[in-house]
């Protein structure tokens, strides 16, 4: 592995099986196969093998390697080729043992930088994420929107609507401006409004969004009895303010990186994959389930348990803001992807991106 990259493997999700011991000659002929294969897409001929790899083996000495590691479970053979092809126990293998992750190219890293600018907006920040990770792999790149929670009030302002409405506009750390309406249950004066803003402008300015709803909430629980005007209206109408929204989302892009005339996934794995990315919901109760691993987080064809995803692999990366995790990025592809140059591509836009997303908040 590439030093300074850590990658959390998901063996607890393919069954927690620990891949057999196999000969040094056998690793090297698993691992030529798995080169010629994400290389190529079509099933390895033994003789293809003899060929490529340097131990100067017979073809027939090849086939008898090949039926050992197919015996152990590392490669099959499609019904329709005479060659092989690796299973995902043998791509956990090569991952985990035979390759060595390159750092990124620097013009990539370079195109990170310039493009993750902390001047745009979240929102900004990570739809170029998600376009730069799909340009760079020529695959589907996907973030998750960060965790609200986690953003930093700068400025407020409630303005009456009438009708027991209040428009509230946020502006929020990331250059993000946010305005909604809230209904309460009385009515509100301008002049009330006006100062129940500058009292938050000036009590809770640069705090995180959540902890300020919860020392409002605490506040009006303690010390209701002490509690006057000016703060009852604070508390009633930023209890409603500043609940921010559950649901998830994410920003997908690429994903016809997906269709590939060299790829053998067929249609109709495709097209149940974008049934899944239209719906959202499973996917993203994978990526939660990423958010607090550090590091990458690789699975590997059906090790995500989730069906769709068996003829693909997903590989994943948090990141954060002052060093809190808010959300998760990632490269879906074909289990053959080259995950030796992938990996430090998820790992270098995650980084750069909650650079970026640090930067914004200063």
């Amino acid at each position: 592995m590439c030093a300074g990259i850590t990658v959390t493997y998901a063996e607890q999700v393919s069954g927690g099986y620990r891949v057999s011991e196999i000969s040094d000659r056998s690793q090297y002929i698993l691992k030529s196969l798995i080169e010629l294969y994400i290389d190529g897409g079509q099933p390895v001929a033994s003789r293809r093998l003899s060929e490529y790899s340097a131990l100067s083996l017979s073809p027939a000495t090849v086939r008898n390697i090949l039926s050992e590691l197919e015996g152990e479970g590392f490669v099959e053979s499609p019904h329709t080729s005479a060659g092989r092809v690796p299973t995902t126990k043998a791509y956990r293998l090569f991952v985990d043992s035979l390759i060595q992750v390159q750092p990124i190219e620097s013009e990539n890293l370079d195109e990170l930088k310039r493009q993750l600018d902390p001047d745009k907006s979240s929102q900004e920040l990570v739809e170029t994420a998600s376009g730069l990770l799909s340009e760079v792999t020529h695959m589907a790149g996907l973030v998750t929107l960060p965790k609200r929670d986690q953003v930093i009030l700068r400025h407020v302002e409630f303005l009456s609507l009438g009708d027991h409405r209040i428009l509230v506009i946020l502006v929020l750390d990331d250059h993000e401006v946010q305005n909604r309406v809230i209904y309460t249950k009385e009515p509100y004066t301008d002049v009330q409004l006006r100062e129940a803003a500058n009292f938050l402008n000036h009590q809770f300015s640069g705090q995180i969004l959540s902890l300020i709803r919860d020392q409002l909430i605490s506040s009006m629980k303690t010390d209701q009895e002490h509690m006057n005007r000016l703060m009852e209206t604070t508390l009633a109408v930023a209890e409603k303010a500043f609940v921010q929204d559950e649901e998830s989302d994410y920003v997908l892009a690429g994903q016809e990186n997906l269709i590939s005339e060299d790829d053998p996934i067929v249609i109709a794995d495709i097209r149940e994959l974008f049934q899944a990315f239209a719906i959202k919901a499973d996917i993203l109760d994978l990526l939660d389930r990423c958010m607090g691993s550090p590091g990458i987080q690789l699975f590997i064809g059906s090790e995500s348990g989730y069906q769709p995803l068996d003829d693909f692999s997903f590989v994943t990366a948090p990141y954060g803001v002052a060093g809190d995790t808010v959300g998760v990025l990632g490269v879906i592809g074909p289990t053959r992807m080259a995950y030796d140059r992938v990996i430090p591509v998820v790992e270098a836009t995650a980084r750069e991106l909650s650079a970026a997303l640090d930067s914004a908040r200063n």
